[in-house]
């Protein structure tokens, strides 16, 4: 007998799956080649029977677990620890009290704050204080004055042009 966070379930096969990707790239000659080798999360399919008299409760739990995305814990021939991808069940006339099952668990990792409690002090800036700023413009109050007072007087100026210009007269 295996157990799904301790509910009996009876497993007659556990096909677990290791897969990975692997990346290639093309050569002109001869084989490609092989840069990098990434692992998948790793599975385990399952499938059997639940009988007896709780076997609609364990359906239910076990639907529950997979909708809500809940961790569970299988220990059979193997142990395995990771969500419900697929659950499937068969209702037929040949099991009266339960029914056959298959279902996919698949492994999960979760990630890791880098954050750190104690941080060491702020360290001092490496850089040299500015000694010289260069020459600054100060603003004169008589020139702002003077700046807002303009005159109305609308003058025209003649435009000259060089001798031999199509446009001079």
């Amino acid at each position: 007998m295996a157990k799904i966070d301790g509910y009996y379930i009876l497993v007659e096969s556990e096909e677990p799956n290791y897969e990975v990707d692997i990346t290639d790239q093309p050569v002109e000659k001869g084989i490609n080649l092989t840069d990098h080798v990434k692992r998948r999360a790793r599975t385990i399919s399952l499938s059997g029977y639940i009988v007896g008299e709780d076997a609609s409760r364990i359906r239910t739990y076990l639907l529950d677990a997979q909708d809500n995305g809940k961790i569970v814990q299988y220990q059979g021939r193997n142990t395995f620890k990771g969500l419900l991808g697929g659950f499937s069940t068969k209702h037929d006339y040949k099991t009266a009290d339960g029914f056959p099952f298959t279902l996919k668990l698949v492994e999960i990792r979760f990630a890791e704050s880098s954050y750190v409690d104690t941080l060491p002090p702020p360290v001092k800036s490496q850089a040299a204080p500015v000694v010289n700023a260069g020459r600054k413009q100060t603003k004169n109050a008589k020139k702002s004055k003077k700046t807002s007072k303009k005159k109305d007087s609308k003058t025209v100026q003649k435009v000259t042009f060089k001798k031999g210009s199509p446009w001079a007269e």
